[in-house]
């Protein structure tokens, strides 16, 4: 298993899903851009995400808040005095590990993971949130932060979105964005970083009926990512022990997903009651309760929160589709390919229309084919090696199907269309190309 993150990481680069960023100048750690693939990729786990959150529901509306909030929010919010984790450094190389991390001998002293000595100084707090400037005078009153998480901007926006959105309770406030993280240990990839992408929910129910959504959404986040095609096997719920929580949490629990180096968290789902609301509503002086015309009640809503990282769901569709298979050949040698069996609504590249060859004869009518699919989905048009070497490319990034224009097409105006999973082909008239591929995509 730890080899398979290797060559993860080996194919995102070779195929332009995910590479080091700022690579010419050697690298930043922890900071990777993400090409061609890798965009489109995370394009369309954001749509699935959307889709099952906003657009299927009538009771979740979308927000986008600014990524710079006023300073006095992170107060309110208590990350500024309390959003840290315990930093120690190592006597021997001087080197910083955060001391929840560490590995431990038999007994039970740290070890230090870049020189194996245990010379462990007392661990200090370190805050995670970045600290920048605003405006042309640096002191202490232009002081802001790039936000952690992006649930505050829906907190803090909660009356304004309820009463633009005529919403009555319970509903949402869903937001995709971009937070950032000073973390002390990144690593694995995508999978910790500094700067990364959140999908959170935020969704406000009355006080009492807030255990009854928390088991509701815990149930409709898992369904999404077994929809999604992620392998029943390797996913499961680790519900929060009350040393656990999170000082806002009344229960919280993870869909952890079995990646690579270890069952880890892929999304939370928490239980926040009253406390951001309460918090911001005390701080601000601003009423931010609600009020319910059928029973002439004002409360502050509890909160259920649901949020997953949408890296890290990158990296797990990843592990959980990429595989190797062998087959023997006519020769008696063994014949590799590797696939992405990523779900079709995922796949980066839908449809790849390859010409037998690069004649001039076969090159006018795949364009035109290319044509008329790409209208409908991404595409890609690929005309460089050997037929079966180009087969293997489209397997390598998940390309549920590909249409081969050969020579016959020009007498019979058919086209052989290959799924990627099976390998099986189907021959069709060109002219029905488009309706039996939305039959499967």
């Amino acid at each position: 298993m730890p080899d398979l993150i290797d060559d993860i990481i080996s194919l995102a680069k070779r195929r332009g899903i995910a590479f080091q960023s700022s690579e010419i100048y050697g690298g930043l750690r922890s900071s990777w851009d993400y090409g061609p693939l890798g965009v489109e990729l995370r394009r369309n786990i954001r749509a699935a995400w959307w889709r099952s959150m906003v657009q299927l529901r009538d009771d979740v509306v979308g927000l986008e808040a600014a990524i710079i909030m006023s300073p006095l929010v992170w107060e309110a919010s208590g990350h500024v005095a309390g959003f840290s984790d315990p930093l120690v450094e190592c006597g021997n190389c001087h080197r910083r590990y955060r001391a929840d991390h560490l590995q431990h001998d038999e007994a039970g002293a740290a070890k230090c993971p870049s020189c194996g000595a245990s010379s462990f100084g007392e661990a200090k707090q370190f805050n995670l949130m970045f600290k920048t400037q605003m405006g042309p005078v640096e002191d202490e009153g232009a002081i802001a932060y790039l936000r952690p998480e992006t649930a505050q901007g829906m907190f803090v926006d909660f009356t304004t979105v309820q009463t633009v959105a005529r919403r009555k309770l319970p509903f949402g406030i869903a937001q995709i964005g971009k937070s950032f993280r000073n973390e002390i240990t990144p690593g694995n990839f995508i999978f910790r970083t500094r700067e990364f992408e959140q999908m959170e929910m935020e969704f406000f129910v009355k006080p009492g009926t807030d255990d009854e959504w928390f088991e509701r959404w815990k149930e409709h986040r898992m369904a999404w990512c077994l929809d999604l095609g992620l392998s029943k096997d390797r996913l499961r719920f680790h519900d929060h022990e009350p040393d656990e929580l999170a000082h806002y949490a009344k229960t919280a629990t993870d869909i952890e997903y079995a990646f690579p180096f270890g069952w880890s968290e892929l999304e939370g789902i928490h239980n926040r009651t009253d406390f951001d609301l309460s918090a911001h509503q005390q701080a601000s002086g601003q009423d931010l309760s609600y009020f319910e015309q059928e029973t002439e009640e004002r409360y502050l809503p509890y909160v259920v929160e649901t949020a997953i990282g949408l890296d890290r769901m990158l990296l797990a569709c990843l592990c959980d589709a990429y595989r190797v298979e062998e087959a023997p050949t006519a020769k008696g040698d063994t014949d590799k390919r590797t696939v992405l069996g990523l779900d079709r609504s995922l796949a980066p590249i839908k449809v790849a229309v390859l010409p037998l060859s690069r004649k001039d004869t076969l090159v006018p009518e795949a364009r035109r084919i290319h044509a008329l699919v790409k209208t409908e989905w991404m595409t890609q048009y690929d005309d460089a090696g050997a037929i079966g070497r180009r087969y293997r490319r489209q397997d390598e990034v998940g390309t549920p199907f590909c249409v081969t224009v050969d020579f016959d097409t020009l007498e019979d105006a058919q086209v052989t269309v290959r799924e990627r999973d099976t390998m099986s082909q189907d021959r069709l008239p060109a002219g029905n190309l488009v309706a039996y591929l939305k039959e499967r995509l």
